[in-house]
């Protein structure tokens, strides 16, 4: 696998995506067609918090949306339209990058909790155009929790903010 350089030190150089929505807090690797990151999970988020309590475990949507934010990466570092990129002024990116637009499937296989390593490995299977079709597997410690199929599109950025 060639191993991107990474462009950015954190996740945040990447996405749009700010704390406490943030699922990624390491990008371990970028290629042309895959990418992995991790978050370990300390049990304060504010989605895990009340999910359940007594029994805290990772809501699923929140899996999903680990496997969104490293495709948006994945696309934000290989499949940029823009020659500069820069998230931290929402005003200067011409495209919001990895929007979710479908998800195919989502096999749920277990479950994460405080205290655990998420690891997320994502493969992008196509790219048609602004379309990009992935296949995502969570991993919490080494278990794998979730398969997924979704696909992320890159928008204007005013189709976002509405202007």
């Amino acid at each position: 696998m060639k191993i991107f350089q990474h462009r950015y030190e954190s996740p945040e150089g990447y996405l749009h995506h700010r704390a406490p929505y943030l699922m990624v807090e390491q990008v371990v690797s970028i290629s042309d067609t895959n990418v992995v990151t991790q978050k370990q999970l300390s049990g304060e988020e504010f989605f895990i918090t009340g999910h359940f309590p007594g029994a805290p475990i990772l809501p699923g949507a929140m899996m999903q949306e680990m496997s969104t934010q490293s495709g948006g990466i994945l696309i934000a570092a290989q499949y940029n339209p823009m020659q500069d990129y820069n998230t931290s002024d929402p005003n200067h990116n011409a495209f919001a990058l990895g929007v979710l637009v479908k998800v195919m499937k989502a096999r749920f296989r277990g479950f994460a909790r405080p205290g655990q390593l998420l690891t997320a490995e994502v493969v992008l299977n196509e790219q048609i155009g602004n379309l990009f079709d992935f296949s995502g597997t969570l991993r919490a410690d080494d278990a794998i929790i979730m398969q997924n199929q979704f696909q992320l599109t890159n928008i204007p950025s005013s189709s976002l903010t509405g202007r």
